[in-house]
């Protein structure tokens, strides 16, 4: 059973960085589209970026210009840099895997997911 491992996540302060990682499948990573979705308390889970086999990169527009996904085709692993880190990032932060298509479904809102990771969470104190 294919597994998605997240790690990375933890506190910082407002203006901060963070790199989230995920170690996935080979070729999850080189053949498909993967992606970072976040889900804030109360609030349903969101796609903020994603990364397509031809590393065509989307991204939401509360994290654009903040936020670059990434990918490590010889370790298998997904990140995901945050920069400029601000409270209201504050989420649990989920890897996504497609698992078949090379495109993005839905570019940053990875309306076709396979595959999840168990979560990291991420808090951002002012």
């Amino acid at each position: 059973q294919v597994q998605l491992a997240e790690s990375g996540g933890g506190s910082v302060q407002a203006g901060g960085s963070l790199t989230l990682s995920c170690v996935a499948d080979g070729y999850y990573v080189k053949s498909t589209c993967m992606g970072w979705f976040r889900q804030a308390l109360g609030t349903k889970r969101e796609g903020i970026a994603s990364t397509d086999s031809n590393d065509r990169t989307s991204y939401a527009d509360p994290v654009k210009g903040r936020f670059t996904i990434s990918k490590d085709r010889t370790k298998n692993i997904l990140y995901l840099q945050m920069n400029d880190l601000k409270p209201e990032d504050t989420a649990m932060y989920y890897c996504a895997a497609d698992g078949v298509r090379p495109y993005c479904v839905g570019d940053h809102t990875l309306q076709k997911v396979n595959q999840w990771g168990q979560g990291t969470q991420v808090t951002v104190s002012s």
